[in-house]
C-alpha cells in the first residue's frame, strides 16, 4: 500500500533555476556577491542581480546549486546562514505569492542539499532492520520480544549508523520520510522473519502531522503482516517527543485505539519524566541506558532508578531496563523488580531475531 499523497523525495538541486536570497546586513550581501563574482570553487552563476531589501537573484546552472551553497556556507558565519532567507525556483521565473510559504532559512536549504546520502538510501530502499532481544529480567533466556532498530546500507552493503541518517533528516526536514520508511522496513522485516513475541517500534512524534493520516499505512502494514496489535509496542523517545503535548496525546490515543501498546523510552534522561508519566500514562517505561550504566556502583543513580521503579510498580506500569552491559547491572535491576531487560550483556542487535521461549 503506497500513499500517493506522501511528500516525494526532493531532487530540486539537480535542476537549473533561480536562487533568491534575502540577507541580514549589507556586509553579508557583499560577501555573497564577492563569492559569486570570484567563481572560485563554485560553478559560475549565469547572472547575479541585486534586489531591494538586501536581496539577490542568482541564476543557477543545472546541477550547480549544491556547490554554490557549499561556497556560501564557507564564507558566511552560522549566524548569517540562520539569519538569511532563501528560495530556489526551478526554471527562469520570478517568485509569486504562492511561493511565500516555500521561503526558508539559507541554512535549511543548505542542509537539504547536503542530504544526498540519506536521499539515496531512501530512494533506493537501502534501509534494513536489526533486532535486539528483550528478555525477562529474572530469566534472561526467556525472550519476550525484540526492538526493531533501523540501519542504513551504503552501495557496498556496509552498515550506516542510524544516528547519522536521523541527524541528516532533522537538518534537512526529512524526518517524516525517514521515520515512515523505518517503520515500514521494521514491519516488513518482522513479517519476513515470522517474528514471534512482541515487536517494539520507535517513532518520532515530531515527524507526524495528523495521526489518522500519517499512521494509517503503519496500521495497514501491521494488519497485512498478520501481527496481532497487542504484540506491538510503539516507543516514544523523550528527547524526540513533540513540544505540543496535545499532539503527542492524540498520536498515542490513535495507537491505543488500534490496539497497540505504548512505551515511554529513555525515562530518566530528561527533566520532564515524571510529568510525562501522568500526562501520557504509558503501558511501559524504559529506563534510560545512561541511568542504568554502572547503577550497581553509583549510589546517586541507584536512588533515582529505584524511585522510578517503585513509582512505575505502584502505577502498574511494566518496566524495562535498557543498556544492560554487565552482570552487576543485571543483578541490581533484578533485585529492584525490573520486569524486562535489554542490552549488549544480553544480546547485541542482529539481522535475524531470536526465537522466544515457549
Amino acid at each position: 500500500m503506497s500513499c500517493p499523497e506522501c511528500p516525494a523525495l526532493p531532487t530540486f538541486w539537480q535542476e537549473a533555476g533561480r536562487l533568491f536570497l534575502w540577507l541580514p546586513t549589507p556586509h553579508t550581501q557583499r560577501k555573497v556577491v564577492r563569492l559569486l563574482e570570484a567563481k572560485e570553487g563554485i560553478p559560475a552563476p549565469l547572472s547575479v542581480q541585486l534586489l531591494e531589501n538586501l536581496g539577490l537573484a542568482v541564476s543557477i546552472a543545472q546541477g550547480a546549486l549544491k556547490k554554490t551553497l557549499e561556497g556560501m556556507a564557507e564564507v558566511l558565519s552560522q549566524q548569517e546562514m540562520r539569519a538569511s532567507r532563501a528560495l530556489f525556483l526551478a526554471g527562469d521565473r520570478d517568485p509569486c505569492w504562492q511561493d511565500c510559504a516555500r521561503v526558508e532559512l539559507l541554512q535549511e536549504l543548505f542542509h537539504r542539499t547536503q542530504a544526498e546520502l540519506l536521499l539515496e538510501v531512501l530512494a533506493e530502499s537501502r534501509l534494513t532492520t536489526y533486532f535486539q532481544p528483550i528478555v525477562q529480567a529474572r530469566d534472561p533466556a526467556f525472550v519476550v520480544g525484540h526492538e526493531a532498530l533501523v540501519r542504513g546500507l551504503d552501495k557496498e552493503g556496509r552498515l550506516i549508523n542510524a544516528g547519522l541518517l536521523f541527524a541528516m533528516a532533522r537538518e534537512a526536514h526529512l524526518l517524516y520520510q525517514l521515520d515512515l520508511a523505518a517503520r515500514r522496513t521494521a514491519i516488513a522485516a518482522a513479517m519476513q522473519h515470522h517474528l514471534q513475541g512482541d515487536l517494539f517500534i520507535n517513532f518520532i512524534p515530531t515527524a507526524i502531522c495528523d495521526p489518522a493520516f500519517c499512521l494509517c499505512h503503519t496500521v495497514w502494514a501491521i494488519n497485512r503482516a498478520g501481527i496481532p496489535p497487542q504484540r506491538v509496542v510503539f516507543e516514544v523517545n523523550e528527547s524526540d517527543r513533540s513540544p505540543d503535548l496535545n499532539h503527542l496525546q492524540r498520536i498515542l490515543h490513535f495507537y491505543r485505539q488500534a490496539g497497540f501498546r505504548v512505551a515511554l523510552d529513555d525515562l530518566g534522561a530528561g527533566y520532564g519524566s515524571l510529568n510525562l508519566l501522568h500526562q501520557l500514562r504509558p503501558d511501559m517505561i524504559k529506563l534510560d541506558g545512561e541511568l542504568i550504566r554502572g547503577v550497581d556502583g553509583d549510589p546517586y543513580k541507584a536512588v533515582i532508578a529505584q524511585k522510578l521503579l517503585e513509582l512505575a510498580q505502584d502505577l502498574g506500569i511494566t518496566t524495562l531496563a535498557e543498556g544492560i552491559e554487565t552482570a552487576g547491572e543485571l543483578q541490581w535491576v533484578c533485585e529492584h523488580g525490573v520486569d524486562l531487560v535489554q542490552g549488549f550483556f544480553i544480546a547485541q542487535p542482529q539481522p535475524v531475531p531470536l526465537q522466544p521461549a515457549g
